[in-house]
């Protein structure tokens, strides 16, 4: 099965100051369909252990999301299974 997206340039803006409201039901799992719409997105991850940020997915695969997670500064590229997210919304 082909990648949904290949790797590419990091943003070159910081991501929106705000964050925004966590859905209150979520899901099981995320499938990477749904994912997929974000891609090239900011998008605002909520990890299953509580831990959240900003995203810039360029890639969706069958398990996994990768593109860049901005740490506060910059952007860093990043990893991450779909099972680790409890939620996502992207903008």
């Amino acid at each position: 099965m082909p990648p949904t997206s290949s790797p590419q340039q990091a943003p070159t803006a910081p991501p929106p100051s705000f964050v925004p409201q966590q859905a209150s039901v979520t899901p099981f799992a995320v499938d990477p369909g749904a994912i997929s719409g974000c891609l090239r997105r900011n998008t605002y991850v909520w990890l299953r252990d509580d831990e959240q940020f900003w995203f810039f997915p360029t890639f969706v695969g069958r398990n996994s999301v990768a593109g860049f997670r901005w740490n506060g500064r910059f952007w860093m590229f990043f990893g991450i299974d779909l099972r680790r997210i409890s939620s996502f919304t992207c903008f």
